[in-house]
């Protein structure tokens, strides 16, 4: 798709996923519109850039709704249908975003196989974009479906029990969950890549190591998003509403961690380490 025609599809598709998502409470108002701008982005860079943002959110939507009247009676923000704001949305998506714009400048918007022989600096990118990615889905699968877990979670850096819904606390179910989502990118950005990117005869036998890169990623940030949830994110029971609150109070008992960071704040910073982790972990695997 050239001239005014990718540009055009792009909005068209970016604003009716806002729409939807608005309507359905998936995204606030301000989260609609970020949300409008990075789709549009994406898609507009490359097919399989703005399949992965679809992925990551239609899943994390439809995992966020799943028994929602039990996750009120634990999460102290729990909000219908999830509906994240703007600083969420850039959150999960920005760095993704410009790395794939980053990718269409390089290409001139020809997407293209990880290979860092033919396209070293292409290859990098594309890692970081699936780090990124691989990170924020393999976290919210492990919040949303962990929380659930009926055993009782361990906190990650003393593996004592906490309640319910405490920042840093791990179950093997959330584990599971991230490594699961983790795969669930790498898979989708093996398939589409599959018909859109072009590659070398070489390059080619190599791209099915996407999928198990992918639930590493998966898994490993939802690891290093609970130590810092554990550390820099607070915990606190309040003893009015009995939940798991984040921020300190006269009726809230500290379990864990410090008021430095808010969960927007240690998503952000779990997705850019673990896209830069990954980026270089591509450069040295393909």
């Amino acid at each position: 798709m050239m001239g005014l025609l990718r540009p055009v599809l792009s909005m068209l598709i970016g604003a009716s996923i806002a729409a939807r998502s608005l309507h359905r409470k998936s995204l606030s108002p301000s989260g609609a519109v970020a949300g409008f701008f990075i789709l549009t982005a994406s898609i507009m860079a490359e097919c399989r850039f703005g399949a992965i943002i679809l992925a990551f959110f239609f899943s994390s939507s439809k995992l966020t709704k799943y028994k929602q009247e039990e996750k009120k009676n634990v999460e102290e923000d729990h909000k219908e249908g999830g509906q994240r704001d703007w600083s969420q949305v850039l959150a999960n998506s920005v760095v993704g975003t410009v790395l794939s714009l980053g990718v269409a400048y390089a290409t001139g918007f020809q997407d293209r196989c990880f290979d860092t022989k033919e396209a070293p600096l292409v290859t990098g990118l594309l890692g970081g974009i699936l780090g990124h990615y691989a990170c924020c889905n393999g976290d919210t699968w492990s919040s949303e479906i962990g929380v659930l877990s009926s055993s009782t979670p361990r906190l990650i850096t003393t593996f004592r029990p906490v309640p319910r819904g405490t920042n840093g606390g791990v179950s093997l179910l959330g584990l599971f969950a991230a490594a699961l989502g983790g795969a669930f990118i790498g898979l989708t950005f093996f398939v589409v890549g599959y018909f859109t990117a072009v590659c070398t005869a070489q390059s080619v036998k190599s791209q099915w190591l996407l999928l198990p890169i992918g639930t590493a990623v998966g898994l490993l940030g939802s690891l290093f998003d609970s130590v810092l949830g554990a550390t820099v994110q607070f915990s606190g029971i309040c003893a009015v509403r009995k939940k798991v609150v984040g921020k300190p109070g006269p009726t809230v008992k500290r379990i864990t961690g410090y008021d430095i960071l808010t969960n927007t704040g240690v998503n952000f910073v779990s997705s850019l380490l673990m896209s830069l982790a990954t980026a270089a972990a591509c450069l040295y695997l393909f």
